[in-house]
């Protein structure tokens, strides 16, 4: 059975780098590797827990499965509370991206509730956010524009979506 090379922690700067330029060269399955590969050597290593977190947001919508609970998993290892927030609502809005781009019935109500859930993470982090960083305020603003611009909206009903259930 094939098995996995370790990197030495001299190596982790160099990597975490590559990561970050595979994320840019929108080769996220590659900078996702080179994430777990550092977090072998340093399970704590916030800088590649943020850039796996945003590898795998970045699948979303692919052929991946369970990414979803994935990244929400590791944001519980993130060390500062805005940073928990914060790429919690990015994970909720990046999966109302990706239900926008559906075509499947009630796609307005799910895509709805995530940007929704993903303001309410976001109105948490804005109260504890760092003084010179309003990243989350952009964020909140691109999520109202989001849900003005494709009109989207609740269900009728009285029963809210729940976008966990969204297939």
């Amino acid at each position: 059975m094939l098995e996995l090379k370790p990197l030495s922690k001299d190596s982790i700067p160099n990597a975490l780098s590559k990561a970050q330029h595979y994320r840019l060269l929108n080769e996220p399955w590659q900078a996702e590797s080179i994430s777990k590969d550092i977090l072998k050597i340093e399970p704590d290593h916030q800088p590649a827990l943020l850039n796996l977190i945003l590898a795998i947001t970045d699948q979303f919508g692919g052929q991946k499965r369970n990414s979803e609970s994935e990244a929400k998993e590791l944001c519980t290892r993130l060390t500062n509370k805005y940073n928990q927030l914060y790429y919690e609502g990015l994970i909720s809005e990046r999966l109302g991206k990706t239900a926008l781009s559906r075509s499947t019935p009630r796609v307005e109500y799910i895509a709805y509730e995530h940007y929704r859930d993903a303001m309410e993470f976001y109105e948490k982090a804005e109260k504890i956010h760092p003084e010179d960083n309003e990243d989350v305020v952009l964020r909140w603003n691109a999520c109202v524009r989001t849900i003005q611009e494709f009109k989207l909206k609740p269900a009728p009903n009285e029963d809210r979506i729940q976008p966990f259930l969204d297939v």
